[in-house]
């Protein structure tokens, strides 16, 4: 068993609404190759955060995929679910800042201003009524370097958008927990869909609010059906428990550009992962938004 490098650890982190499809392949196996190419830690993180989408018994059969498939993790499973009263304490922590402000602006009137919140509430001091709560964005900068795409620049309105870190429901929202959650478990580095890359400004600068150095990020294509259209559980997309293993890690490997030679078909799952292990380059992923699954299948 190879020494595991204390200098890197990635993360695989799925919701568990449904089963992994093609899609999810992509960015477990994306996470996972970088990690072990580096003799690095890939870890498995349950982002279950948000309740009343999850899918009861959805955790194991994510995790029975990840074996079947040979992506082994290096730690125990985190389960966002578990960790409430830890981000109770962050969002104790910036609100006794100053940097939180309550909103009771609703959905429709951030859709009429374009989908990007105006910062309205920020200075009306609300207390009462049902209300979520925005985190200030402190001048987020629009401006980061992926390990695919090269030198990223976000719209200005997006970087500088005050987002909501706790729902009116009451519930944690995804750029709180993912961030308290990477800088806890210690991640050097995020491989992951490029769906998020916008949102990454906003998580390495709360990153730095909260005094940790902010991990690396690459992002990867989206398979899609047509274009669009990505794959996911919310489109019904197959569950790729059902593919031939071998099959869908052969089609994996050449949808992120790594050009595995028709003999590893014949290779067993553990053979096959070493191969890609050994040749993995993630300067052949190709920067793309989105690749037609349909070439793959």
């Amino acid at each position: 068993m190879p020494i595991l490098s204390p200098a890197y650890t990635g993360r695989f982190a799925p919701s568990p609404s449904g089963p992994l499809h093609f899609g999810s392949l992509i960015a477990a196996l994306g996470s996972y190759l970088q990690a072990k190419s580096q003799q690095g830690r890939w870890l498995v993180r349950m982002e279950d955060i948000d309740s009343p989408r999850m899918v009861k018994g959805a955790d194991s059969d994510i995790l029975r995929t990840l074996e079947k498939f040979g992506l082994g993790w290096d730690a125990e499973v985190l389960y966002q679910s578990q960790r409430l009263e830890r981000y109770q304490q962050i969002f104790d922590h910036l609100q006794r800042q100053n940097l939180l402000y309550g909103c009771d602006c609703n959905r429709k009137r951030v859709s009429e201003l374009g989908g990007i919140y105006d910062n309205h509430c920020a200075t009306l001091n609300k207390q009462s009524g049902t209300l979520a709560w925005r985190l200030r964005s402190c001048g987020v900068k629009a401006e980061f370097s992926d390990l695919v795409f090269g030198h990223q620049t976000v719209p200005a309105a997006l970087a500088n958008e005050d987002y909501i870190i706790k729902r009116r429901d009451g519930l944690f929202a995804y750029q709180l927990v993912v961030v308290v959650d990477d800088i806890e478990q210690a991640v050097t580095e995020v491989i992951r869909g490029v769906d998020l890359l916008e949102m990454t400004p906003r998580q390495q600068a709360l990153c730095n609010l909260l005094g940790a150095r902010p991990p690396a990020y690459g992002h990867l294509p989206l398979a899609v059906t047509e274009p669009g259209f990505k794959l996911s559980k919310q489109n019904h997309a197959t569950a790729v428990s059902e593919w031939p293993v071998t099959e869908a890690l052969y089609q994996a490997l050449r949808f992120l550009g790594q050009q595995p030679p028709p003999e590893l078909y014949r290779l067993t799952v553990d053979e096959l992962l070493s191969w890609a292990i050994t040749h993995w380059q993630l300067a052949k992923v190709p920067p793309q938004l989105e690749i037609n699954s349909t070439e793959f299948q």
